[in-house]
């Protein structure tokens, strides 16, 4: 089978291997459909921790397909069936396991990171990622490639269920990225009374007008704060949800909130960076701050349940279809500023 293997930072090869072997207690999928996330570009630049040197990796947290083979003691899967699978195996012994915070477990396990992902044409599926419920069937409703995209619109819905965004709320996005327009659409279906959206790539504030953005704020020209200011009447946003791995905009997000306002930093920093916080203001005005980082396996349900309802419409959020074998033009895709999300699809016609 083909597989695209990571074998260390900027090292990404395109390759023949063996069909994954698996046990009687795991599943066979046969992949058709995977995403490439800003995680996914990080380790492929950087690396990750959790990946020691030398080792053979496939990335890819972000998968659908159909199950080719069943273990002889895996009860509840049959050959054929659409599957997806959240990505972050919890222990299901610890206590966040045990209150359903199965991302937030210690000992975590992660597809695409501590075991193969998405990111070849044959994914095994370890035991532990059955007992805990880890698989999902996926409805006829949902394409593959929507179904690639339920992870990271169920870390979205994670961060918006923290901050609770309802119909009272006006609600600034910084970032109009593939997470801003998940976050868009979910405050818009969230009853969200008015969307601001702030990004300084014009194309994507095109798209996310079209998606639910009340408000497009170009933040290469446009002061954020005082836009912001005089689209709430000098209030404020009640909810800020920052998208974008930058210190500056984390530390200013406070001074875009209301009273009793309530902040989700929802992209992280590298390790050496520190952001300066008014907490006067934070005294004062009361304000909430709050952070996330991926999803259970409740919220994963939760949004393909939303998707396969169509109540969610997730492909506008796909820029770019790209067969395996074109997987560095999908990464270059993915890391431009002007498109949103590429997905890897398989047994698809090589195309132009």
């Amino acid at each position: 089978m083909k597989a695209a293997s990571f074998y260390g930072s900027g090292e990404l090869v395109v390759e023949d291997v063996p069909v994954p072997g698996t046990a009687d207690d795991e599943l066979l999928v046969r992949v058709r459909a995977a995403s490439i996330c800003g995680t996914d570009l990080r380790i492929l630049k950087a690396g990750h921790a959790s990946i020691p040197a030398g080792t053979r990796r496939v990335l890819g947290h972000e998968v659908a397909g159909d199950v080719a083979q069943v273990g002889s003691r895996v009860q509840g899967f049959t050959r054929g069936e659409r599957v997806s699978i959240a990505p972050c195996v919890g222990c299901g012994r610890c206590e966040d396991c045990s209150a359903g915070d199965n991302n937030a477990c210690a000992s975590v396990r992660i597809l695409g990171i501590a075991f193969d992902g998405g990111f070849q044409e044959y994914l095994r599926v370890p035991r532990s990622a059955l007992e805990r419920g880890n698989v999902f069937r996926v409805p006829d409703t949902v394409s593959y490639a929507e179904a690639a995209l339920i992870e990271p619109m169920a870390c979205c819905y994670r961060g918006q269920r923290q901050v609770g965004v309802g119909f009272r709320d006006t609600v600034a996005i910084i970032g109009a990225g593939p997470i801003g327009v998940l976050h868009t659409l979910l405050a818009r279906l969230a009853g969200a009374r008015r969307i601001i959206v702030s990004d300084v790539v014009s194309s994507r504030l095109d798209t996310v007008r079209g998606l639910g953005a009340d408000v497009a704020i170009d933040g290469s020209s446009e002061d954020l704060r005082g836009a912001i200011l005089e689209e709430t009447s000098g209030r404020g946003a009640n909810v800020v949800i920052t998208t974008v791995s930058s210190a500056a905009v984390q530390s200013q997000a406070v001074e875009l909130l209301a009273p009793r306002g309530r902040l989700c930093v929802f992209a992280g920093l590298s390790a050496s960076e520190r952001v300066e916080i008014d907490t006067n203001r934070l005294h004062y005005a009361s304000l909430t701050l709050t952070g996330t980082t991926g999803a259970s396996i409740a919220d994963y349900g939760a949004c393909l349940r939303l998707v396969a309802e169509r109540r969610i419409d997730l492909a506008p959020v796909i820029t770019g279809r790209f067969p395996l074998e074109r997987i560095h033009e999908a990464i270059e895709h993915s890391a431009s500023r002007r498109s949103l999300k590429a997905v890897l699809e398989f047994d698809i016609p090589e195309t132009d």
